[in-house]
């Protein structure tokens, strides 16, 4: 989703969290949050699913241009290091267990990225993953709906709302190709840059997003263009009155998801908005271990070129994917769905113990 521009220290609050002051402001919406995740697993412990505990320190901690991960070392009894890296989501090591036999499984994982901190992104975050066997990506469409209404439920909130947004979480949410979004919001036809069977046209696309008044640098691909588009006159927009689905996302944002054998320009992967907060990212599961190293590999090549870093591939996950059955997995930000559950301002508002903060102690 769109990047925010980083707060600084005096705006999360000059008490530090553990003060008795700040505590006691803070604490109706952290015990929410205790109950929320309570709730949410009896959910999907009644919906026939065993909760998992993924571990965070893995080979790889993800292989999206834009992902930064934290980077740290194995170190073997006899002192020799080995690199490993806090995962940045468990999904390679919850497709691995659905490789071993799994069929519907749930987490709420500590996540860690690097590079972001904003109200709505926190260097450590929960993050509520699940995955279904042989079910279609609408089950989860369905599913994203109904955890949305229960975490209002036992905030005892009739609506949500941010920064003068406002939704319905009880409401079935609005579900909207990523074609008609960029129609509806943007004036622009995605589909004339994305000619089936033939590369994206990077020029028609920076003329239409120039035409609609969108920033686009020099050194830009389509894929930049994208990104700034959806987070610019797109995002903002959805999830208002209630909340958004937005699926058929194009071709070449698919990352860890297959394209639709009907129409190869768009990948079958959805997102769920609520007041302009992107909520949930899911995937019909890409399986074909070769593309996905493909797909890997542009994006650290991407990576490389933009911030001079690149992650390692885990050659474990690939080999996984040749043995993981048909499935649909989802990916929700915990944290984001309590902050608007609460009526809370920023993500750390509603984590018992936030990251700490450098600039407070310079």
């Amino acid at each position: 989703m769109g990047q925010e521009l980083p707060s600084p220290a005096s705006e999360r609050g000059s008490q530090p969290f553990w003060s008795r002051g700040r505590h006691a402001e803070r604490r109706s919406r952290l015990l929410t949050r205790t109950r929320v995740a309570g709730f949410v697993r009896r959910w999907f412990d009644a919906h026939g699913f065993i909760e998992v505990d993924p571990a965070a320190l893995q080979l790889s901690p993800g292989n999206e241009t834009h992902l930064h991960g934290f980077r740290t070392a194995l170190v073997a009894p006899d002192g020799s290091p080995a690199e490993a890296w806090l995962h940045t989501s468990p999904e390679f090591a919850m497709k691995k267990l659905l490789a071993a036999g799994e069929t519907q499984i749930f987490s709420l994982s500590h996540v860690f990225r690097n590079r972001e901190r904003t109200a709505l992104h926190a260097p450590e975050f929960t993050m509520l993953e699940w995955y279904r066997v042989g079910a279609p990506l609408a089950r989860l469409m369905d599913d994203c709906a109904k955890i949305l209404a229960l975490a209002a439920h036992v905030a005892g909130a009739r609506r949500v709302e941010f920064r003068g947004r406002e939704a319905d979480p009880f409401e079935p949410p609005e579900r909207v190709s990523v074609r008609e979004a960029f129609r509806r919001h943007a004036g622009i036809d995605l589909f004339d840059s994305l000619p089936a069977g033939d590369a994206p046209d990077r020029t028609l696309f920076a003329a239409q997003a120039h035409e609609a008044g969108v920033r686009v640098a020099d050194d830009d691909a389509w894929s930049d263009i994208f990104s700034r588009i959806l987070s610019e006159r797109v995002e903002p927009r959805l999830g208002t009155g209630r909340a958004t689905i937005l699926h058929s996302y194009p071709a070449s944002e698919a990352a860890l998801a297959e394209t639709n054998p009907d129409n190869p320009r768009i990948a079958e992967r959805f997102e769920l908005y609520c007041c302009g907060v992107e909520l949930a990212n899911a995937f019909h599961e890409l399986r074909d271990a070769v593309e996905q190293r493909r797909r890997f590999e542009a994006d650290m090549a991407e990576q490389r070129r933009i911030y001079g870093t690149f992650c390692p591939i885990d050659e474990d996950f690939l080999a996984a994917l040749e043995g993981m059955p048909d499935a649909c997995g989802a990916a929700l930000g915990f944290d984001r769905l309590v902050m608007l559950a609460t009526g809370a301002e920023r993500v750390e508002d509603v984590q018992w113990t936030p990251v700490f903060d450098p600039g407070s102690f310079a």
